[in-house]
């Protein structure tokens, strides 16, 4: 169909909106991965934009010689496995649960749960709550607190209400229960609504930094980005570098030309990128895993 001026015209205007779009939101990131591999000294001089002036990997040789950064990264990757995993099956199953028909004050179960979405406690009765259940310095503060999200309870139980009650009905025929409806017959045919969630409850798992800030004070236990977010509150070269101690070695790390920004930006993509390449993956279930669990006829 051939196109009037007028729609060309818009269609240039919206090409020219989504490519500014565009460039504003990868920009930042652009420019953090060129400091990443510039020479910090010479980032500080400005002008910084779209290539590295002066080239190196020193920046990533220090992040990945500081054993604090690695052992953080592992606890980070140990963390969002963990908890998604967790968080996905207890909240599939409660959302399961809750779709069931028939089941006794249903209603009311629904009306506790909505409350939780609006109403807290608040952070100071939180805290006191985890250290009277013995998990401060623990790992499992990161996985317990969040085990179940209520609003990912909604979007699957609407999902499995969707799903045609002849598929229950002959799997219980055959000797099942409900756990194993669940797990053979619910679970298999739920893939686009477990990708989209699990992919949410990891991002959120990878990018949690305060709960570590406030519940944690063991080094071994810190995920990375609160080690990040130290960084970048506190100048600390010489501490983050290879802990320097002697003059001399103060000397080597400016003759490298290391600074807190360019080392901070080597860490930030290091705990970005990870995640980043699980997008691809999992991006063709976004619209049908979220659309499908929200949305009911």
């Amino acid at each position: 169909m051939k196109l009037s001026l007028e729609d060309k015209l818009l269609h240039v205007l919206i090409y020219t909106i989504l490519i500014i779009m565009g460039f504003a939101m990868l920009y930042p990131y652009w420019n953090s991965l060129v400091i990443s591999f510039n020479i910090g000294k010479d980032t500080m001089k400005g002008g910084l934009t779209f290539w590295p002036r002066e080239f190196t990997l020193e920046n990533y040789r220090i992040v990945f010689q500081d054993h604090r950064l690695v052992n953080a990264f592992f606890i980070t990757v140990l963390r969002t496995v963990t908890g998604t995993v967790l968080s996905i099956l207890f909240t599939a199953l409660f959302g399961y649960g809750m779709s069931i028909k028939g089941l006794l004050g249903k209603k009311y179960y629904m009306i506790y749960c909505i409350i939780t979405l609006y109403f807290s406690g608040g952070l100071i009765p939180y805290f006191l709550l985890i250290r009277e259940l013995g998990m401060m310095n623990t790992f499992w503060v990161f996985i317990v607190p969040g085990i179940i999200s209520v609003w990912n309870m909604i979007i699957f139980r609407t999902f499995f209400m969707g799903i045609p009650a002849g598929l229950e009905e002959s799997a219980k025929m055959d000797g099942c229960n409900n756990l194993g409806v669940f797990f053979r017959i619910i679970l298999p045919i739920s893939g686009p609504v477990i990708a989209t969630l699990s992919l949410f409850t990891a991002v959120g798992h990878w990018n949690d930094w305060f709960s570590a800030s406030i519940f944690i004070s063991k080094p071994d236990l810190l995920p990375i980005q609160t080690v990040l977010q130290q960084i970048m509150n506190s100048n600390i070269v010489s501490d983050q570098l290879m802990q320097v101690n002697s003059a001399a070695q103060e000397q080597m790390a400016k003759k490298i030309g290391v600074t807190t920004k360019s080392l901070t930006m080597a860490t930030m993509i290091v705990a970005t990128i990870p995640i980043i390449l699980v997008y691809p993956f999992l991006q063709k279930y976004f619209v049908k895993g979220v659309l499908v669990g929200s949305l009911k006829e």
